[in-house]
């Protein structure tokens, strides 16, 4: 149980006593915050240019900050749903004057498509549409990646089951530059199990331990957590959906 005192600025949990704006009593509240984001769906509040984007804002901001950093030259998202992710690339690769994007989606609804091919920011954008785990597909990504394209960063946000996501990086990992990332989202699936729109098998079915298994299994990457390129407070963790969710190619 917490207990939050604004006036006194305290936080007890668990019979403990933390100042409010401590990092320890952040974390508790935002853990708390992130299981009532949940069960309100407050991820499908938001669109980004006019598309419906069903992503923290505070995962897309960290992963703007790790784009600007290395500046791909392609940028790889599995999964498309309405094309708010994609628009959101777009519009980074836009402003950098680099990159392009290249989408992958089992099935691409045929409003949605059209409203991506619509928009200003299409013509950085391919997609296709198939499994992202068929090996067929996974030959077209290949044939649009060229010698010159020299850094490429992977994120996986498709079907979120354990195996699906251990496939997945598997078949893109090698995709990746040397210093850039493959990204397995939504490993927030292990810490919700029990709440709405959740099954029990969650706490091992899930992306976090697609990973975690990856890097056991491919000495070529590592988990690795990008630091804040700004930070003048006392905060150092993501408040996210994405934990441990960046995999570092490091050779």
């Amino acid at each position: 149980m917490i207990q939050i005192d604004e006036k006194e600025g305290i936080v007890i949990f668990q019979d403990k006593k933390y100042n409010i704006g401590s990092p320890e009593a952040f974390k508790i509240i935002s853990n708390a915050w992130i299981r009532s984001g949940w069960d309100a769906k407050y991820v499908y509040s938001f669109a980004w240019m006019g598309r419906p984007i069903i992503q923290l804002p505070e995962d897309m901001v960290r992963t703007q900050e790790v784009i600007f950093d290395i500046k791909p030259d392609v940028i790889i998202e599995t999964g498309i749903a309405h094309g708010g992710s994609l628009i959101f690339y777009a519009g980074l690769c836009k402003t950098i004057e680099k990159g392009r994007i290249i989408g992958i989606d089992i099935e691409i609804r045929e409003h949605n498509r059209k409203a991506i091919e619509e928009h200003f920011l299409y013509p950085y954008i391919t997609m296709i549409e198939g499994s992202s785990v068929d090996e067929s597909i996974v030959n077209q990504v290949k044939t649009q990646l060229t010698d010159e394209d020299k850094t490429v960063i992977v994120l996986l946000d498709s079907n979120h089951t354990y195996d699906h996501v251990l496939k997945e990086l598997r078949m893109y990992g090698d995709m990746v530059s040397v210093g850039s990332y493959i990204v397995a989202t939504d490993g927030v699936m292990e810490n919700v199990v029990g709440a709405p729109r959740t099954n029990p098998d969650w706490d091992t079915n899930n992306p976090k331990k697609a990973l975690e298994q990856f890097v056991k299994e491919n000495d070529n990457f590592i988990i690795d957590e990008p630091t804040f390129p700004f930070n003048e407070g006392v905060i150092t963790e993501r408040v996210t959906y994405w934990p441990s969710a960046f995999l570092k190619r490091i050779k």
